[in-house]
């Protein structure tokens, strides 16, 4: 089974032209039956390029090929030929991000190396606003799903019966209390979230499930480090991981959060050990396969997107996906469909974005925060990095924050760094300062630990966190100290890692005899080095920040951030988020 998938929520787009066409299709690339095309009495002939998940093309491609073979083979006296290539979501990612310039955490820019299509059937509409909150002018019309696979936790059956499958009903909680339950705990694996839709969906099911207090965050920490400790970056590798006997389920993987088509596809197999697929509540993101035209794409495309996009609504493309182990959109499967033992017979569609723009854009952003919080955490874990963490120490750090049980500015943002720090593994290096004004003589800042592997300094760094105290008569010396931060990590930089400093800081610039902001700019630029790029993110606390002048010192560098926790308690997560995108927001 080749590698795959996934996907997740719904916006409708782009209002169907009238007039289209007789369509071709072509299976992976190559234009066979071109003849055929040429014999048929059109007035002209479009090009559709379709690049698709893999486990949904040759349903695609067979439902596209029996359209054309039917009464309806011409529309308006035009032909289109659709050629259908098979494309794993996070390849195609890779690519559209590549086209508009930026990059996904775990996907390089060397990724990138395919040809945008004309149309996107990733299995995720999750990808889709991935790529669209790093670059905004990733704008695909259409976007609605066309199928659709719930995620599930696949576990060997012998594992999943002597947990009460399939006549209980599970939750996640109850997974999350397995996984982290000691000597009899799960052996669970994923396949790398940053790569996979399913994978995805389950941290954030899993997150949920742990709660954001500081005992959900331990649970959380203790599950994502599990996980990665059979993790694969791709989902055939993860599936080999399975029990082959009956011997080998005490100690092969047991558990893993896939789709229901995997299953659907691994027990399709007859392996000794057949998979269950365990439905738990509360739901997660199911794949949903969204028809997502390209912004590029020309109106006469479009109009023949549309035209196809209408075949895959019939009852034949249900069928064909139903041979493919999916479902239809609306969760409710086509003829001769086999379903998991214990599966819904209907499963309902989830996270339905709102009719109106105002509802579906405030939707987008709560989704792409939870998703950019998840991949920070799964980072901070897996990735090794380098950052150093500069965090201010003005007297406004001593304001109160009311939504935190009226602890300071600076006690919330310690506990956003003992979090932080909790959650990095020992591959990464951290080092950390303080600044305010006169702060060693008239410089503003102070180091108290330099960037240390934490394999040897987590210990130091943990103490240093104590020390993040607020100069009562002290004002913001940021410009310098952004400069001196970024010249430090330049200077030790590490390749092979992401080398970053990010800097906490709750005002704008206030330090009499300090560098200018233009002055500040102008040296950003000149240390700019594509060999050995430095990430500048900025963490803005509360109101009193300046989103502009930190914009424009973020902008400066070769890659940064800006990220406002308008509300200070929110530190942590803002924080996560920072670490999980790669062109800042």
């Amino acid at each position: 089974m080749s590698g795959r998938h996934r996907r997740n929520f719904s916006l409708t787009g782009i209002i169907l032209a009238s007039a289209t066409a007789a369509v071709v299709v072509i299976g992976a690339g190559s234009w066979v039956g071109y003849e055929q095309l040429a014999a048929q009495d059109c007035s002209g002939q479009v090009k559709l390029n379709v690049a698709a998940a893999p486990e949904i093309a040759g349903a695609v491609r067979t439902t596209a090929q029996k359209w054309m073979e039917g009464e309806d083979a011409q529309v308006g006296g035009v032909c289109v030929a659709v050629s259908v290539e098979d494309v794993e979501s996070a390849a195609g990612a890779a690519t559209i991000a590549q086209r508009h310039g930026v990059t996904l955490t775990g996907l390089g820019a060397g990724q990138g190396k395919g040809t945008v299509p004309d149309v996107w059937l990733p299995d995720s509409s999750m990808w889709l606003l991935r790529v669209s909150s790093e670059a905004p002018g990733f704008v695909p019309t259409d976007r609605e799903p066309i199928a659709e696979s719930p995620v599930v936790l696949a576990m060997p059956a012998p594992i999943a019966q002597k947990l009460g499958w399939p006549k209980k009903k599970l939750q996640w909680k109850d997974m999350l209390a397995t996984i982290t339950g000691g000597g009899n705990a799960l052996r669970p694996g994923i396949v790398d979230p940053t790569r996979d839709a399913a994978g995805l969906a389950g941290l954030l099911a899993l997150g949920g499930a742990a709660g954001s207090d500081a005992a959900g965050t331990q649970k959380k920490v203790f599950a994502l480090r599990a996980l990665a400790a059979n993790s694969s970056s791709i989902r055939q590798d993860l599936l080999e991981k399975f029990p082959r006997s009956v011997e080998d389920v005490t100690t092969a993987l047991s558990a893993a959060p896939l789709s229901e088509e995997d299953v659907v596809a691994f027990n399709a197999g007859k392996p000794p050990i057949q998979l269950a697929a365990l439905y738990l509540d509360p739901a997660p993101a199911a794949l949903n396969y969204p028809f997502a035209v390209m912004p590029e794409t020309d109106p006469q495309k479009q109009a023949a997107a549309g035209a196809f996009h209408d075949v895959l609504r019939g009852q034949g493309f249900r069928d064909a996906l139903a041979a493919a182990g999916l479902r239809g959109p609306d969760g409710a499967a086509g003829a001769g469909f086999i379903a998991p033992a214990g599966a819904p017979a209907v499963a309902a569609p989830v996270n339905v974005v709102p009719a109106d723009a105002a509802g579906q854009a405030a939707a987008a952003t709560r989704a792409v925060t939870g998703i950019n919080q998840v991949l920070g955490s799964w980072a901070a874990i897996t990735l090794p990095g380098r950052v150093l963490a500069v965090f201010d120490v003005s007297g406004s750090m001593l304001e109160k924050v009311p939504t935190a049980g009226n602890i300071t500015r600076a006690e919330v943002t310690q506990r956003a760094a003992a979090q932080g720090l909790a959650l990095f593994d020992d591959r990464w290096a951290v080092g950390t300062w303080i600044f305010s004004t006169d702060m060693v003589g008239s410089r503003p800042w102070k180091e108290l630990v330099p960037i240390t592997p934490l394999t040897s300094g987590r210990t130091e760094l943990n103490g240093a966190i104590s020390q993040i105290i607020p100069k009562p008569d002290g004002d913001t010396g940021l410009y310098d100290t952004a400069l001196a931060a970024y010249r430090n990590v330049q200077d030790s930089w590490q390749p092979g890692r992401v080398n970053s400093v990010i800097l906490f800081t709750d005002g704008a610039n206030e330090n009499p005899g300090g560098l200018k902001r233009g002055e500040l700019l102008a040296k950003l630029k000149k240390l700019r080095d594509p060999k050995r790029p430095v990430r500048l993110v900025f963490i803005g606390i509360g109101t009193g920040v300046d989103r502009n002048e930190l914009t424009q010192i973020a902008s400066a560098t070769s890659s940064g951030g800006v990220f406002i926790a308008e509300d200070p308690a929110r530190i942590s997560d803002i924080f996560l988020e920072a670490i999980a995108t790669r062109s800042g927001a």
